[in-house]
C-alpha cells in the first residue's frame, strides 16, 4: 500500500487561507455601513386632534346631579 504523499498539504492549505482572508477583505470592503445617527431636535411639533378643537367634558357617575 502506498504512503499517502503529504508535501503539498502545506502550501495547498496556506494558499486557499490566504484566498479566503482575500475574498473576505473583498466582500466586507464592498459592504455600505450605516452612517452615525445624527441628534435630531428635541421639539416634537404638536399635531391637532379633533377633540382639542371642541369643548368636550366628561360625565361621570358620581358628578351627576343627584335625584
Amino acid at each position: 500500500m502506498p504512503q499517502l504523499d503529504t508535501s503539498t498539504w502545506f502550501i495547498t492549505i496556506l494558499s486557499m487561507l490566504m484566498t479566503l482572508f482575500v475574498l473576505f477583505q473583498l466582500k466586507i470592503s464592498k459592504h455600505m455601513y450605516l452612517s452615525a445617527p445624527s441628534p435630531k431636535s428635541n421639539k416634537m411639533r404638536k399635531q391637532k386632534t379633533p377633540w382639542e378643537t371642541k369643548w368636550t367634558k366628561i360625565y361621570l357617575p358620581l358628578s351627576l346631579p343627584q335625584q
